[in-house]
């Protein structure tokens, strides 16, 4: 993985000239916590905020609440350095910030799938009231369009009628695992502003993410548009992301019953620069804290507009993604000679190992997460199921505790009658089938992320079952 760190003499040049603004970042979740430390890191001064004291105090001491790659590093550097502190402290906030950056949750509501704003509400007028000079608010959370009107809004209502805020927006596109290098060097960078005044302020808190790219002699493309547009990216790109994997998902099921390989299939359209080879492996479907959730909210926010008919597709993108679930249950059946019985697939005491609880490798993050999702289906069809993953047990284990947690690969297979691969970790990518042959109890393998080598597990005696792959 590249270095998360600047290069040596990056920092003279980073933190010369012109006087930065001083930014904000509040809530310090994966979202803002990595911005935080990276612009911290490229010289700005920074200042978390988080209602969440505990997680406060986390940072404070340099460790993180969560695990992303990188960033603990780079959060102990720059506490180091002074230019960056946390605080629960509203009012060090307002007096600190030139800009301030909201990066709270917007999760899905309880009784819908359209967006919770919230703790967006929440942040915004906390801060209003209290702000006592020139600022813009500039959100970055993942938001219905429309939004940044509603947040001017707010603003309006209760900030000092003498103290002039304004809204702008430049929206994030963090991966989960390689946050740290989507904020120093991202491949694009989204900014909307209401004046000129403001659009010059915007510009400035990310110049430095500009100067990074000169000193490196990359290019990072700026698009500087209109607020819906801005509101919109993510959510898009998001959308489209989870349509090519529930494409080839589909695709899988046709592969199955002709005899073709999904994973040739994928490799050959992929070759077509116009469809690329990302997110084009087949398996289990996509999880997470955003795919899922943005796919929904903006098939609400259609609704809401009146264009819900030109959306709807999207609907079975998010169905096709949830059948495959039940199919790698019903695959794990088959598998171990069970079968489907009338209430579905039988498992009664079938010892089943699952590795893999997070929703992808190199993070301990379990929302929404298809590979816990499927442990707890293989265990309501009685089979008894132990999980292993390199990060996740212990979110697991807050979220599942009926399933049985082992400490090590070698534990969790131990007797195992099949073992179901639903995280793609490195650990898992490069098994020694032959190692684990005298562990468990029936060599049979269900590789539900097509990451396993068919043929290198079926020399060693295994029965293989990859998704879509004949």
């Amino acid at each position: 993985m590249r270095n998360t760190n600047l290069p040596n003499d990056a920092e003279l040049i980073i933190t010369s000239g012109a006087q930065r603004p001083r930014l904000t970042f509040l809530g310090v979740g994966p979202l803002g916590g990595t911005y935080a430390a990276c612009y911290a890191e490229l010289g700005y001064e920074v200042l978390g905020y988080d209602v969440d004291a505990g997680r406060v105090e986390k940072f404070s001491a340099g460790e993180l609440p969560f695990h992303e790659n990188g960033l603990e590093e780079l959060v102990r550097k720059n506490l180091a350095t002074g230019r960056l502190r946390f605080t629960t402290d509203p009012d060090e906030v307002a007096e600190f910030g030139d800009v301030h950056f909201l990066c709270v949750g917007t999760p899905s509501r309880p009784d819908s799938h359209s967006a919770d704003l919230s703790y967006m509400e929440s942040a915004v007028t906390t801060l209003a009231t209290r702000l006592t000079r020139r600022c813009i608010i500039v959100g970055k959370s993942t938001v219905p369009v429309g939004t940044s009107s509603w947040v001017q809004q707010l603003i309006d209502k209760h900030s000092p009628k003498n103290v002039e805020v304004e809204v702008a927006w430049s929206p994030e596109f963090l991966q989960e695992a390689n946050a740290v290098q989507d904020v120093l060097r991202p491949n694009r960078v989204v900014l909307a502003a209401q004046s000129d005044w403001a659009r010059d302020l915007l510009h400035a808190a990310h110049k430095g993410v500009f100067e990074l790219a000169a000193l490196e002699d990359r290019h990072v493309p700026l698009v500087v548009t209109d607020f819906a547009t801005a509101e919109l990216v993510k959510v898009a790109a998001n959308a489209f992301l989870s349509t090519k994997i529930s494409f080839i998902n589909a695709m899988s099921d046709i592969c199955e019953v002709t005899g073709a390989d999904v994973t040739a299939l994928a490799r050959a359209i992929g070759h077509d620069a116009r469809i690329g080879n990302k997110f084009l492996r087949a398996g289990i479907g996509f999880g997470g804290g955003c795919l899922p959730k943005d796919l929904r909210a903006l098939s609400a926010r259609a609704e809401e507009l009146g264009v819900g008919e030109s959306l709807r597709f999207l609907s079975e993108i998010d169905a096709i993604n949830i059948r495959r679930r039940s199919k790698a249950v019903r695959m794990a059946a088959d598998l171990t000679g069970r079968g489907s019985g009338p209430a579905g697939p039988e498992l009664s005491g079938v010892p089943i190992t699952v590795l893999g609880a997070t929703f992808k490798p190199d993070t301990d993050d379990i929302r929404d997460s298809p590979a816990l999702d499927i442990a707890r289906r293989l265990a309501g069809a009685g089979a008894s199921v132990t999980v292993y993953d390199p990060l996740g047990v212990d979110n697991a284990r807050a979220q599942e505790p009926q399933l049985r947690y082992a400490a090590s690969l070698m534990e969790a297979v131990d007797g195992a009658e099949l073992v179901c691969v639903l995280t793609a970790w490195e650990e898992f990518r490069h098994l020694d089938p032959e190692a684990l042959t005298d562990l468990v109890a029936s060599p049979r393998v269900l590789d539900g992320m097509n990451c396993l080598d068919p043929q290198l597990w079926r020399n060693a005696g295994w029965t293989y079952r990859g998704m879509g792959r004949g």
